[in-house]
């Protein structure tokens, strides 16, 4: 069975950086898409960024377009996210999550509900928190 465990959680200034890693144990990671989630207090859950198996297609929330990035190393079975110019609103439990390989996954896991759904093995999360 597929497990991931997150890591790289703080607290964290704003404007300053994070970098989070998603580990995968019992499977290899390089036939999944993987995907990065967050869940504020009182807030649903919703997609942040996504990518695919080979790393070449890559997916962002609007909020984090140019701050964030999704990168994997599939050698080490570990997908990763790059977190720049943390803003306050960034604060939230960090989740990541896998799911089959299809481009309308990679897409759509940023659009609502729907795309957070068809994702599985979720970690345990970790916690971001940019506050001064």
């Amino acid at each position: 069975q597929l497990q991931l465990v997150e890591s790289g959680g703080n607290l964290v200034q704003p404007g300053g950086t994070l970098r989070l890693s998603c580990a995968a144990s019992g499977y290899t990671l390089d036939s999944y898409a993987i995907g990065w989630f967050r869940q504020a207090p009182g807030k649903e859950r919703e997609g942040v960024s996504c990518i695919s198996a080979s790393g070449k297609n890559t997916n962002y929330a609007d909020s984090v377009k140019g701050r964030f990035t999704i990168s994997r190393d599939n050698t080490k079975n570990t997908v990763y996210l790059q977190m720049n110019s943390l803003k306050p609103e960034d604060t939230a439990v960090y989740y990541c999550a896998a799911a089959e390989n299809r481009p309308s996954v990679v897409v759509g896991c940023t659009v609502g509900p729907r795309g957070v759904r068809v994702f599985g093995s979720w970690g345990q999360g970790t916690q971001v928190t940019v506050s001064s």
